[in-house]
C-alpha cells in the first residue's frame, strides 16, 4: 500500500522548518541580550514561557514518562544542556563558528544511533567521520598553542551543545511509546530546571531589563522556542536519526545567510575550509548510514 504524500513529507518539511527556525534565533536574543535580560535568565525566561504556555495542551504527558522513566530523565538533562549551552555560544562567539562546531552533532548523532539504536554504519561513513573530525581538527587549531583546542568559552558551549543535541535526538527516536507532545513537555521542563539550579548554584543577580525586553523573551519563548522544538521533535519521532540529522543541516544555511546580513563578523579562510569539512563529512556520514539493524 502506498504511503500517503503529505504523511511522508510532513515530518521532512517539519526538521526544514524547525532547523531554519533556530538558524536565525540567536537575532532576537542578541537583542535581548543587548536590552539586560542575558545567558541563563533569558534561558530560563524564554524556555519557561513555552513551557508555561503549552501545559494546558501537554501536561498529560507527565504520565506518560512513567513508561520510560530514565529516558525521560536523560532527555531532560542533555535537552536542558543542549539549549541553555547553545543560547551562551550564539550571545558570546561568531555565529557561522558556533554553528559549525555545533553541527558536529550528526556525527555524534549517528555514533549513538548504532549504539544505542543498532543503525548499521557503512565503511564509508566511517571514513565520513575521519574528513568531518578533520575540519573540526582545522577549526580548533590555536596558533598560540600549536595544537587544536578551543580557543573561547562559546566553543566549548558549541561543542558540548552538538553533543547533547545529539544525545537528546537518538533518545526521542528510541522513546517511541512516547508521545511527541510528552517529550516537548520533557525538554521544556529540563531546560527551565536545569537553568534554574544553575542561576542558584552560581549565585547570579536577577536581571535589571525592563518590561519591553521580559515580553519580548516571552514571545520569543512562544512563537520561537515552542514552535521550534515542536517541529524538530515531530520530525525527529517519525524518521530514522541519520535522516534527519542531514536535514537539519539547513540550520547552517539559515545561519550563514543571516549573519552575512545582521552582522560584520567575519569567518576566517581556515575556518571556512574546517566548516566545510565539517559539513561534507556530516552529510555523507549521514548518507551512509544503511538503517536499523536486522
Amino acid at each position: 500500500m502506498t504511503a500517503n504524500p503529505t504523511t511522508r513529507w510532513l515530518p521532512v518539511a517539519c526538521v526544514l522548518a524547525g532547523a531554519s527556525m533556530w538558524g536565525v534565533v540567536w537575532y532576537p536574543m542578541r537583542l535581548l541580550d543587548q536590552g539586560g535580560l542575558a545567558g541563563l535568565w533569558l534561558t530560563l525566561v524564554i524556555y519557561a514561557s513555552a513551557l508555561a504556555f503549552s501545559l494546558p495542551r501537554t501536561w498529560r504527558g507527565v504520565a506518560e514518562w512513567r513508561a520510560s522513566p530514565r529516558l525521560m530523565l536523560l532527555l531532560m538533562a542533555a535537552a536542558g544542556w543542549t539549549n541553555i549551552a547553545f543560547v551562551e555560544a550564539v550571545l558570546n562567539g561568531n555565529i557561522l563558528r558556533v554553528l559549525l562546531l555545533f553541527y558536529l552533532s550528526p556525527l555524534w548523532a549517528v555514533l549513538m544511533a548504532r549504539l544505542v539504536l543498532h543503525e548499521r554504519i557503512s565503511r564509508l561513513a566511517f571514513a565520513s567521520l575521519a574528513i568531518a573530525m578533520s575540519g573540526a581538527l582545522v577549526m580548533l587549531w590555536n596558533p598560540a598553542l600549536g595544537a587544536p583546542w578551543p580557543r573561547s568559552g562559546a566553543d566549548w558551549y558549541a561543542l558540548s551543545a552538538g553533543f547533547a543535541f545529539a544525545l537528546s535526538n537518538v533518545i526521542v527516536r528510541k522513546a517511541q511509546n512516547v508521545s511527541v507532545s510528552a517529550k516537548s513537555l520533557a525538554v521544556w521542563f529540563g531546560v527551565t530546571v536545569l537553568a534554574a539550579v544553575l542561576i542558584g548554584v552560581w549565585g547570579l543577580p536577577a536581571p535589571r531589563a525592563g518590561g519591553d525586553i521580559f515580553l519580548g523573551a516571552v514571545a520569543l519563548g512562544l512563537f520561537g522556542i515552542l514552535v521550534m522544538t515542536v517541529l524538530v521533535q515531530y520530525g525527529v519521532t517519525h524518521m530514522p536519526v541519520h535522516r534527519s540529522a542531514v536535514l537539519a543541516l539547513v540550520e547552517l544555511v539559515a545561519g550563514a545567510a543571516s549573519q552575512q546580513l545582521l552582522t560584520e563578523e567575519i569567518v576566517t579562510a581556515r575556518e571556512w575550509f574546517g566548516g566545510a569539512l565539517i559539513v561534507t563529512g556530516a552529510y555523507l556520514v549521514a548518507r551512509a548510514t544503511v538503517g536499523p539493524k536486522g
